[in-house]
C-alpha cells in the first residue's frame, strides 16, 4: 500500500467524532511529534474510509496535509464495509458511506466498520512535514 500526503481540504468525513478520543489522540500525536498511521481515503471523492479521529487532531494541528492510503472504494472488492455491533443500523453499503461523505449527514461515531483498515502499514511522518503543503 502507498502512503501519499493529502492536502486537508479535499478530505471528506462520512461520520461524527468522539471529542474524548480526539483529545487523547492529540496528546499521543504531540508525544510521538508524527503520525503513526494513515488514513484510508476513496480516490474519487476523498472520503475518510478510517481515520475521523486522525483528521480532527490535523485540523486542529492546523496540519497542511495528512497521510493517506488512497483506493477506489466503490471498485475495489477488496475492501468490505461492515457495521459495527450496537451502532443502530443492521447493513451499510459502500454507497451509503460516499453520500453521507458528500451530503455532509454524518453517520454516528462508529457506525461503519472497513476491513482493510487492520492492516494499514505503519509509519513515522514528522508533525514539521505535516505542516508543509503536500506537493
Amino acid at each position: 500500500m502507498k502512503v501519499e500526503l493529502v492536502p486537508l481540504e479535499l478530505l471528506r468525513p462520512h461520520e461524527e467524532i468522539i471529542i474524548k478520543k480526539v483529545d487523547q489522540l492529540e496528546k499521543m500525536t504531540h508525544r510521538w511529534n508524527a503520525y503513526t498511521k494513515p488514513l484510508l481515503l476513496d480516490r474519487n471523492t476523498g472520503t475518510i474510509l478510517d481515520g475521523h479521529h486522525r483528521y480532527e487532531v490535523a485540523l486542529r494541528l492546523k496540519l497542511k496535509c495528512i497521510p493517506c492510503v488512497m483506493i477506489d472504494y466503490l471498485d475495489d472488492n477488496s475492501i468490505e464495509v461492515d457495521v459495527w455491533p450496537n451502532c443502530g443500523r443492521e447493513v451499510l453499503t459502500k454507497q451509503d458511506i460516499i453520500n453521507s461523505a458528500l451530503s455532509g449527514d454524518l453517520f454516528s461515531p462508529k457506525t461503519s466498520r472497513h476491513r482493510l483498515s487492520d492492516h494499514l502499514p505503519p509509519i513515522a511522518i514528522s508533525l514539521s512535514r505535516l505542516r508543509e503543503p503536500a506537493v
